[in-house]
């Protein structure tokens, strides 16, 4: 299983790839908030359908969920959103692998101080290193 999920993640990056650069190309054309108010209408159509047919869950205790798990949403719309600017600007490749190192850095204080319900995981030198190196990359990319 731990195989299938790295595949599934690289996938799921090679297609954000595609959608940075198609929603950039959108935002041109019909505006940077209309896209992503575009992506999330007709997401929320297909998962709405999906939900209807396979959803297992309690939509309805969304209420009950602690408040600060409901940002999520929030900050999907500030990633995509930032994504559909950013990459007609200076591209697909420099976008993602900034988002990257966003990632990678953000998940490594997540997990330094065990946020959000994470295990501990502390910093180290390869951690360090790993940032570093995808810095590098950006600036060679760029």
């Amino acid at each position: 299983m731990r195989y299938f999920s790295y595949i599934l993640a690289l996938l799921a990056g090679a297609a954000l790839s595609f959608e940075g650069a198609i929603y950039g190309e959108l935002g041109k054309t019909i505006g940077e908030l209309e896209t992503s108010f575009y992506n999330f209408f007709v997401g929320s159509i297909i998962i709405g359908i999906l939900w209807i047919f396979f959803g297992k869950g309690r939509l309805s205790y969304t209420v009950e969920a602690p408040k600060w798990t409901l940002l999520g949403g929030v900050l999907g719309v500030l990633y995509l959103t930032s994504i559909v600017i950013s990459v007609p600007f200076v591209g697909v490749g420099i976008t993602m692998v900034a988002v990257i190192i966003g990632q990678l850095v953000m998940s490594m204080i997540i997990e330094h101080y065990g946020w959000l319900g994470s295990a501990r995981s502390s910093i180290n030198k390869e951690k360090i290193f790993a940032v570093i190196s995808m810095i590098i990359a950006l600036i060679l990319v760029n």
